[in-house]
């Protein structure tokens, strides 16, 4: 039975509804009756589950009964909000037919579809934070990537190899939405916690539709301008991407006009486990507070604060554009015009998301009040950096625009308050449009008009009864009482009778109600209009308005960071062409900020001749805090700030690798101590003498020995063979014997005192390997009972005893901490040299004095 024969079975109403849920199956429809949107069917029983609504029945369809749940009209962005939040996409269907002048089912249209990764509505976005969709393909074991970000009109593609890349992508942008070839097994649906998956066709990633697709939105003849000719991976996924924006917003994509190509060579590369162990935008438990962004962020728009977390997210390696940022920051200090420039800001409004909003055709009326309070704060702007000497604050300067006409137009026509929709109208202000003002004193001033026209009739008439009224049923009437009816003229036509009156209507009555009725509509249709015409003189200025709010984003973050600077007493970093990095009176951060004693100053060198640190002492001494500090202040050197620090130089890096802390990863079968091993292959496969990398306690998640070689094996070949600028912290003392055989490496470690049973922790870092770990006394601090602690000294003392006893009675083992081989000394290279068969007695007792002179010289 085909699909028409099946629709017969359904009443009118179900009929047209499941028309519209064949479009967009596996999507949430809300289907518009009257004052509710209400759901049927498996949509009914979804929604009522995750919005926790009733779940009930609409009588009965093709002889079943229809689940049914809905809510109200008037709430229904809250719920539309949190179904997005869920990772729900979800169908607007609206009423566009009159119910009063339509016969059968009103006329019903789709009007939005919102997911995830397409919303622009504020109501629904996070504030700080970019709104990413993504499509992935992948060939063999690369990837290619587009994402787009509908709220600002970033478009940007890219390729890259392997699955650590990819998920070093997908922890930087962390998109809310996926778009994966329904047949890519190899990217599952859990591929990250709070993004929604879509599944598309695998002709949606075919080159030749990508390509005709990314001519026709940028209006070229080839892809050579864009420069992206040669990346047929990232073009597929670009082209999917596209389709599915057409598909879900069924409008064009004006703010959509610039693709870029990203390159991983421009900027500093961090993967996952980075991001994740330094704490850039969330800490460990995945909230923004006691962040690197939560101690930076004090910008006072939400575009400044997006920029600043991809500033944060994607550091620079470009030395010219971060000395720039730098002097922009020291010009501000100077000046103290970030202040002013702050509180200038200080209610600017989110711009970049207004006119993405604008371009959409979906912006509302406060929108439009928001972009007239911004555009009148840039003659303030343009004051404040009025004779500045910065070249690229002048150039911001030059940004900003002049948008004069724009501003005198948004303040003649919208009122100062406007209601949340145009729907209902009363937003256009009174001497904006004259057939507008006139329809609205129609329908406004109907009661005096009635007063008039009854004082007419009653003296035309001489009826002393006769008045003028109205009601919603039956509309404008004149009403006579019933022992004065008889005298009504001719021309009045009985409307309705009641008990002690007569009600009438006249020809001029009729028409004046006719006016009036109408009016109204007319007024709301005219208010459309004229608001329509608003947002397409707006569109007008589009891209100079959107150069103008990303300049004042980065007026923002500049402003911003020069605040940060001057708070905590921050400096300028100085980056130097060659490599090393030195800091001088380092600190944490974020630590710095959440103590309530001072923090410890360090220093840090790293260089050429010095490019491994081992760090030894006790347990919350300090280490891991002492190697997450370096790099973040050689990352925020990367992204223009000022560092914690008296003074530092730092010579350019291109990623940042951490192995630190443990955890497992139950769902994809790995124990702890495979997810370090995993990580650190990373790190050795893809580490550079350019790289600085972090490594903490490697090996401790299995036995002794091995523990120790694999963590002696990483060290020498990050020394040896990568020579990446390397902190490696270790409770294997044995790996402080390294700098005897490599003198790269050098030792530092953690200092603490002890006085008695307890343990005072200095978190001064010193020069040399530390002396013992205090583990009791850490567990002692930490509340283990004291029976345990008793115990543990005990067994310590025994062991300590044992080994002492067996090393004095028996001859030294071969060394465990597998050292380098050292270079042969001159004595064993002769005596390995002689050939014995060939020597005379005469030689051989010439060797032998020339051996004890060697040894006796080697021993002075």
């Amino acid at each position: 039975m085909d699909t028409a024969e099946l629709l017969k079975h359904h009443t009118p109403v179900m009929q047209q509804y499941l028309q519209l849920k064949a479009q967009y199956p596996h999507t949430l429809l809300f289907y518009r009756m009257g004052d509710f949107y209400e759901l049927f069917y498996q949509d009914a029983e979804r929604a009522a589950k995750l919005l926790n609504i009733t779940l009930t029945q609409r009588g009965h369809s093709a002889g079943s009964p229809i689940p049914m749940a809905g809510v109200p009209a008037h709430a229904v962005e809250a719920y539309l909000a949190k179904l997005v939040r869920l990772g729900e996409s979800v169908v607007i269907c609206e009423q566009t037919g009159n119910p009063e002048t339509t016969k059968g089912p009103v006329n019903r249209e789709i009007t939005r579809v919102l997911t995830p990764g397409t919303v622009s509505d504020e109501a629904l976005l996070e504030e700080n934070r970019d709104n990413y969709l993504m499509s992935v393909i992948k060939v063999n074991d690369n990837y290619g990537l587009a994402f787009f970000d509908i709220t600002n009109g970033t478009f940007v593609v890219e390729e890259v190899a392997g699955q650590n890349a990819l998920y070093a992508e997908l922890e930087r942008l962390r998109p809310k939405e996926i778009l994966i070839a329904e047949n890519n097994k190899d990217l599952n649906d859990k591929i990250l916690p709070d993004c929604a998956i879509q599944r598309r066709p695998e002709w949606e990633y075919e080159l030749s539709t990508a390509q005709s697709l990314l001519c026709k939105q940028f209006r070229l003849k080839d892809l050579s301008g864009l420069g992206i000719s040669h990346l047929s991976l990232a073009i597929c996924a670009a082209g999917c991407l596209l389709q599915y924006l057409h598909y879900t917003q069924r409008s064009a994509l004006p703010h959509l006009h610039t693709l870029r190509v990203e390159s991983r060579h421009n900027h500093v590369v961090l993967d996952a486990p980075t991001r994740k162990n330094l704490e850039l935008t969330r800490n460990f438990s995945g909230g923004s507070d006691h962040c690197l962004a939560s101690v930076l962020d004090h910008t006072q728009t939400a575009m400044g604060a997006r920029m600043l977390r991809r500033w944060i997210n994607q550091p620079l390696r470009d030395r010219a554009q971060l000395e720039q940022r730098q002097r922009c920051i020291e010009e501000f200090l100077q000046t103290q015009r970030h202040q002013n420039i702050s509180q200038i800001l200080d209610g600017c409004g989110d711009l970049e998301r207004i006119l993405a909003r604008v371009a959409l055709g979906s912006a509302k009326p406060r929108d439009l009040t928001a972009l007239r309070h911004a555009l009148g704060l840039l003659p303030m702007l343009h004051h404040e950096l009025n004779n500045i000497q910065t070249d690229h604050l002048k150039h911001l300067d030059r940004f900003l625009g002049q948008f004069d006409h724009l501003h005198q137009l948004l303040l003649k026509s919208i009122i100062d308050a406007p209601p949340l929709v145009i729907r209902d109208g009363g937003v256009i202000k009174e001497g904006y449009d004259q057939e507008l003002d006139n329809l609205r004193y129609l329908s406004n001033h109907s009661q005096d008009y009635l007063i008039n026209y009854e004082i007419k009739e009653r003296e035309r008439t001489r009826i002393s009864t006769l008045k003028v009224g109205f009601n919603r049923i039956h509309g404008y009437y004149i009403e006579i009482s019933r022992q004065q009816a008889s005298l009504a003229p001719a021309e009045y036509m009985r409307r309705q009778t009641l008990k002690n009156a007569e009600r009438f209507i006249t020809p001029e009555l009729k028409t004046y109600e006719d006016q009036v009725l109408s009016s109204q509509f007319r007024a709301l249709a005219r208010e459309k209009v004229l608001y329509e015409a608003l947002l397409a003189e707006i569109n007008q200025y589009l891209l100079p308005l959107q150069d103008c709010a990303n300049a004042i984003a980065e007026l923002d973050v500049l402003s911003n960071l020069a605040a940060v600077a001057y708070a905590h007493k921050w400096s300028a970093p100085t980056l130097t062409e060659t490599s090393g990095i030195f800091i001088q009176n380092g600190r944490h951060p974020v630590i710095e900020q959440v103590l309530e004693q001072p923090f410890i100053a360090n220093d840090t060198l790293l260089n050429p001749e010095r490019t491994m640190l081992i760090i030894t002492g006790p347990n919350m001494g300090g280490k891991s805090t002492y190697m997450r500090q370096t790099a973040l202040i050689v990352l925020l050197a990367h992204i223009g700030s000022f560092v914690p620090a008296d003074k530092a130089e730092i010579g350019l890096i291109d990623r940042i690798f951490t192995r630190i802390g443990a955890s497992d990863d139950l769902a994809g079968g790995r124990s702890t101590f495979m997810v370090e091993m995993t990580e650190t292959a990373n790190i050795l496969r893809n580490a550079t003498e350019n790289s600085l990398v972090l490594m903490d306690e490697v090996g401790r998640g299995t036995s002794t020995f091995d523990g120790l070689s694999l963590a002696w094996a990483c060290a020498e070949h990050l020394a040896q063979t990568v020579k990446a600028f390397t902190l490696f912290a270790t409770h294997y003392f044995e790996l402080t014997s390294m700098p005897e055989f490599l003198p790269v490496v050098s030792n530092v470690h953690l200092d603490a005192a002890e006085y008695g049973d307890q343990i005072v922790f200095l978190h001064a870092v010193k020069e040399g390997p530390a002396n013992q770990s205090y583990g009791l006394q850490v567990a002692q601090l930490a509340g283990v009972p004291q029976n345990v602690i008793a115990n543990a000294k005990n067994k310590l003392h025994l062991l300590e005893t044992q080994a002492m006893i067996h090393q004095h009675h028996r001859p030294p083992p071969i060394q465990q901490s597998l050292p380098i081989e050292p270079p042969i000394h001159p004595v064993l290279q002769t005596l390995f040299e002689i050939k014995l068969d060939e020597v005379t007695p005469k030689q051989a007792l010439e060797i032998l004095y020339g051996l004890k002179q060697s040894a006796g010289e080697s021993a002075t």
